[in-house]
C-alpha cells in the first residue's frame, strides 16, 4: 500500500512534463491521465517509462482521456461505434500494461443510460476480459451523475459480473452524489482495489487532503479491516489548489494518517 498523486492534478500541462514535476517532488506512485489519442501509443509509453525509472516512480493506474465519451462511444446503441471504441480501449490497456500500471479506469455511461443493465454489464465484462488479455484489471469508477454513483446500481452490476467487478473508489464523487464516502467505502470495501482521494468543506467539495473536514482516519480504518493493499492516489481538478507545494503538502499528510 502506498500514498501517491495523478499527473490530472497539473492538467492542461502535458502528460510526460507532470510526470517529470511528480518525480522531482519526490512522489513515488502515480495515476497517469492521458490526454490524447497520440499519448496511447508504445512510443510515449516509452517515454513515460523512462522518466519513471529516472525517479523510481511506480504507475499504478491509468486513467483513458476519452471517459467523457464512454457514454456515446462504449454504452451507446450504435453497435459498430461500440465496437470500434472497443477496440481503442483494448489499446489503452496494451499501454496501462506498457507502462507498468495495474488499473485502467472506466467512468461507464451518464444517467440515463441508452442501453439497458443488462447490456451494459454484458459489455463492461467484455472490456475487463480484454483487460486480462494485457495484464490489467479494469476497474469501474463511482462517477456522479452516472449509473456508477449508485451502490444499488453497483450492487446489480457486481451480481452480474461476479469476480470481475472491481471497483475504482473515489471519495469525492461519493460525496458529490450526495452519499458519505466512508459508508460507500464500508459498502463494497471488499471489491475496492484502487482508491482516488480528495478532502472536501462547507464551501468546496474537492480540495487536498488535510485542508477541508474530510476524515481520512476512517476511510483508513474501513479499508483496513478488509486487508486493503491497494493504493491512495490524490486525484484534484487545478482548481482545487493553488501550488504544486499545496499537493506535497497533502501527500505529507496522508503518509501521516
Amino acid at each position: 500500500m502506498a500514498f501517491g498523486i495523478s499527473t490530472s492534478c497539473l492538467y492542461p500541462m502535458n502528460t510526460e512534463e507532470s510526470l517529470e514535476m511528480l518525480g522531482k517532488m519526490g512522489v513515488k506512485t502515480c495515476e497517469v491521465f492521458l490526454n490524447s489519442i497520440s499519448e496511447t501509443t508504445p512510443e510515449f509509453a516509452k517515454t513515460l517509462n523512462e522518466i519513471k525509472d529516472r525517479y523510481g516512480i511506480n504507475i499504478v493506474s491509468v486513467h483513458p482521456f476519452s471517459s467523457f465519451s464512454e457514454t456515446y462511444m462504449l454504452f451507446g446503441e450504435y453497435e459498430r461505434r461500440y465496437l470500434d471504441a472497443f477496440d481503442f480501449y483494448k489499446r489503452c490497456f496494451e499501454f496501462t500494461n506498457l507502462v507498468g500500471a495495474e488499473f485502467s479506469v472506466i467512468h461507464g455511461s451518464l444517467k440515463p443510460s441508452k442501453i439497458s443493465e443488462n447490456e451494459y454489464f454484458e459489455r463492461f465484462a467484455r472490456l475487463a476480459q480484454a483487460g486480462k488479455e494485457f495484464g490489467v484489471t479494469v476497474g469501474q469508477e463511482n462517477v456522479n451523475r452516472h449509473l456508477s454513483e449508485n451502490p444499488d446500481f453497483l450492487d446489480r452490476m457486481k451480481s452480474a459480473l461476479g469476480k470481475d467487478f472491481k471497483l475504482i473508489f473515489d471519495v469525492k464523487q461519493a460525496f458529490r452524489a450526495g452519499y458519505s464516502p466512508v459508508d460507500f467505502a464500508e459498502k463494497f470495501k471488499n471489491d475496492i482495489v484502487h482508491i482516488h482521494i480528495s478532502d472536501h468543506s462547507a464551501q468546496q467539495d474537492c480540495i487536498p487532503p488535510g485542508k477541508g473536514i474530510f476524515d481520512f482516519g476512517k476511510l483508513a480504518s474501513v479499508m483496513k479491516s478488509a486487508d486493503y493493499k491497494g493504493d491512495y492516489v490524490i486525484e484534484l481538478y487545478r482548481s482545487g489548489f493553488e501550488t504544486p507545494d499545496d499537493l506535497a503538502e497533502s501527500l505529507h499528510f496522508v503518509e501521516n494518517l
